[in-house]
């Protein structure tokens, strides 16, 4: 099966634990350069290895290295993620602070926290399909953190202002949601 047929499967069709059939595509997205991830995903060499195996391994040779055409991509994205290194750390802790205790939820973790770093809505940067499988894939581990959204706010905007409120490092410029002239880019529709 084609990396584009595995991620048009449903997820109910996948024979595997959730966080194994979540990272299949989101793996087969980051190879198809429909994700702002990474080669690796923001995990280390040898973790991603491990993934790759698990997820595909009657084809896991085939899915280690970068595509030819991905290669400069995938080495600009991993420079800005390292970059980053600082910020996807807390991002990555703010995740795991509200875990469930799952198998598998640090890797999770670690590639969430590389997507948060992209410029789109987290969902895309993450090449799932839509918010709605973002959704399920953070109540499900991650359910503490993911209940605290209340207000269905974006998802990036959300785990930003629980880094502000925890330790100011993140600053919203709005006193409060309601007042912010930006309130549609936090709360608003997402397509």
């Amino acid at each position: 099966m084609s990396h584009a047929a595995l991620a048009r499967q449903p997820m109910s069709s996948m024979p595997r634990d959730p966080n194994l059939a979540w990272l299949q595509r989101i793996l087969s997205a980051q190879r198809e350069g429909r994700s702002c991830l990474p080669l690796h995903l923001g995990l280390a060499p040898q973790t991603h290895a491990a993934l790759i195996q698990a997820c595909f391994p009657e084809r896991a040779g085939q899915y280690l290295g970068a595509p030819p055409q991905a290669r400069e991509r995938d080495a600009l994205r991993a420079e800005l993620l390292e970059l980053r290194r600082d910020e996807w750390r807390e991002l990555r802790d703010l995740l795991l602070a509200g875990r469930a205790g799952r198998a598998g939820e640090a890797v999770v973790a670690a590639v969430v926290a590389a997507a948060c770093l992209g410029g789109d809505h987290l969902w895309r940067d993450l090449g799932l399909a839509s918010r709605d499988e973002l959704r399920a894939l953070l109540e499900y581990n991650f359910p503490r953190l993911a209940a605290r959204n209340v207000h269905n706010m974006r998802w990036k905007k959300f785990f930003y202002r629980q880094l502000c409120e925890q330790d100011g490092a993140y600053v919203c410029r709005s006193p409060s949601c309601q007042a912010c002239p930006t309130y549609h880019d936090c709360f608003g529709e997402e397509s």
